[in-house]
């Protein structure tokens, strides 16, 4: 079907909220906001949350509500993360904007209060001294900013405002909303395509509308779910699931394969990341220890991809250690030197086998030495474990 006929707008834009009331799934902000503007008197404010809850969107409808449109322009200054935000800016831009004097008195219906907006977008990405400066800026103006990293915003500028934290949204007000969009766009979007637009979203409602209206330019007004994620730039599960199988086979060469083939294909080696992330935490047949070391990796490859490391080194080595990791749980734990050691059991498989030739065989020996002179091996275990180690040897003669 051919594409539906659109306008230029980002439909983040056509159906953002206008109003305070409107915003959705953040019933005490709504209430505590709303009151707050029927008396004109805001305080400085510090919005932090999930990206795509409604912090933009809260700050520009208080804005709008306060000083409508003729005025906005003038008692508004937005910065958003596309602008420089160091703190030259803060000198000359945002102190000029903010010294400015104004009157107060109606026009036009809107209150038009004697103070100034200053919206920060992602105020967390200011250095400290910039945001040392605003402190000393922003006195007797209203300062409206938001943003996800709380922790990064310095304690004076932090103290100095009414702090309103934004709820993830839940998967029915997103669908809802979805619905909305899809209906006035005339769109046909099935359950299944539903689903995964509101999984891939991660709860960011901006991030599914932008998906859902470059489906429609791309496929028309019939979206499928494979459409969606072809726009989205998420990986296909599929792609995923074969390269965490090949981690779980204990065949490097077939871990490499798929490896080359995530690299071959362009697929984002973050994204990959990301999802391998979500496929281990929901696996049942693998410990929470062996989660947590594995996410603990892909934790540090996410961090040495920001800092420009190789992608293909950076996978393979996650590759790797997620091949370790599930095979070393496979095998007899006692191996591991665990708290769960249990020196009356031994490994009986060949896989097994190849576990120790593969990553334990140094171990082992330890091991075994250890619990000789602790006197922990019986007759019968310390004699199971001579013949796994004269086995691996023989093993590691035919490599």
């Amino acid at each position: 079907m051919a594409p539906v006929m659109q306008s230029s707008q980002p439909w983040v834009e056509k159906y953002r909220p206008k109003q305070v009331k409107d915003v959705a799934h953040q019933d005490e902000v709504v209430r505590v906001l709303t009151n707050t503007l029927e008396t004109a008197n805001c305080p400085h404010m510090l919005f932090y949350g999930p990206p795509g809850t409604g912090k933009t969107t809260t700050a520009l409808a208080i804005a709008h509500q306060l000083f409508g449109p003729e005025l906005y322009k003038s008692r508004v200054l937005e910065l958003n993360a596309s602008d420089d935000r160091g703190i030259n800016v803060v000198r000359t831009k945002i102190k000029n904007f903010a010294a400015v004097a104004v009157g107060s008195g109606r026009q036009g219906g809107y209150p038009c209060p004697p103070f100034k907006i200053i919206i920060l977008d992602e105020a967390d990405s200011m250095t400290e001294d910039a945001q040392a400066k605003c402190f000393e800026a922003y006195d007797g103006n209203l300062l409206q900013s938001h943003e996800i990293l709380f922790h990064l915003i310095i304690e004076p500028l932090a103290s100095r405002c009414a702090k309103f934290r934004f709820k993830p949204l839940s998967e029915d007000i997103m669908t809802g909303r979805i619905l909305h969009i899809c209906k006035e766009e005339g769109l046909n979007l099935d359950s299944e395509a539903l689903s995964t637009l509101s999984s891939i979203s991660q709860g960011d409602l901006r991030r599914a509308i932008t998906y859902l209206q470059g489906a429609a330019r791309l496929f028309g007004s019939s979206i499928s779910s494979k459409d969606l994620i072809s726009v989205s730039g998420v990986i296909p599960q599929e792609v995923v699931q074969a390269l965490f199988a090949a981690c779980s086979s204990s065949n490097f060469d077939l871990a490499n394969k798929e490896v080359t083939n995530v690299i071959a294909e362009g697929y984002p080696v973050s994204q990959m990341l990301s999802q391998l992330f979500e496929v281990v935490v929901v696996a049942d047949d693998i410990s929470d220890e062996q989660k947590a070391k594995i996410c603990k990796k892909l934790a540090e490859a996410d961090k040495c991809l920001i800092d420009g490391a190789d992608e293909y080194l950076q996978l393979l080595d996650v590759a790797s250690i997620t091949m370790r990791v599930l095979c070393v749980h496979v095998g007899n734990r006692a191996l591991l030197g665990s708290e769960s050691y249990d020196p009356g059991m031994a490994p009986s498989s060949n896989y097994d086998e190849v576990l120790l030739v593969y990553s334990f065989y140094p171990l082992t020996f330890r091991h075994l030495i250890s619990d000789i002179l602790s006197t922990k091996l019986m007759p019968i275990a310390l004699f199971k474990y001579i013949l796994i180690i004269s086995k691996s040897w023989k093993i590691i003669q035919q490599y």
